[in-house]
């Protein structure tokens, strides 16, 4: 039997999303992003485990294959469901940092001061591709620091053994509706919507 991916709420209920994250992306935004971009990734996993049930491995080879291409889409969209999962539970907040202590203590011992912090992410915004995202990584298995991780599409540049902590979208379907080419002011709302308390929590479960 197949196995069965979930998709997960957010923190908030869609009508709470609308109000709570307007200043990062518009009304629209959230609902398409959330219970379109984000259900479409967790649904195409479900359909490539029933089909990864009966595919002929027998015709696996390095050019093209059917199995190859299901293994290759299913890091696609587990990448990408994942990495949503963390981008709702970061959004929603103050943008307080005192309300996660634990987190940002850990980042400015690694990055020096919290702003320091903040410029990196957001050149790792703007610099990564039309669709991709910025990722503070908990390099856990290798160097145990913190990371603001580059990643292209939902994939290309993640770190092994690393837990994505606060993740970013700057696919243009993220912004576009909202800030149009602006991705440098969708990064700054997005690093004041942050909700301080539950990314600390989140970093205390793998960290603490």
């Amino acid at each position: 039997m197949a196995y069965e991916w979930k998709f997960n709420p957010r923190p908030y209920s869609d009508e709470e999303a609308k109000e709570l994250l307007k200043d990062v992306i518009s009304p629209e935004t959230s609902d398409w992003h959330y219970n379109k971009h984000h259900k479409g990734y967790v649904t195409a996993l479900n359909t490539i485990e029933r089909e990864l049930e009966t595919a002929d491995r027998s015709k696996a080879n390095g050019n093209y294959s059917y199995f190859g291409e299901l293994k290759r889409r299913f890091t696609w969209n587990h990448a990408g469901a994942l990495l949503h999962d963390i981008y709702w539970m970061n959004l929603g907040g103050s943008g307080n940092p005192a309300e996660g202590p634990d987190i940002v203590a850990a980042i400015e011992k690694e990055f020096g001061s919290l702003d320091a912090w903040k410029a990196d992410f957001k050149a790792v915004g703007i610099s990564a591709k039309l669709s991709g995202w910025a990722v503070l990584t908990y390099d856990q298995l290798y160097s145990g620091r913190l990371i603001n991780v580059l990643v292209d599409e939902h994939h290309y540049g993640a770190i092994w053994g690393g837990i994505p902590l606060i993740a970013c979208d700057v696919f243009e379907h993220a912004y576009y509706h909202k800030d149009g080419p602006g991705r440098a002011t969708y990064i700054d709302n997005f690093l004041n919507n942050l909700h301080w308390g539950r990314i600390n929590d989140w970093y205390k479960r793998f960290a603490g």
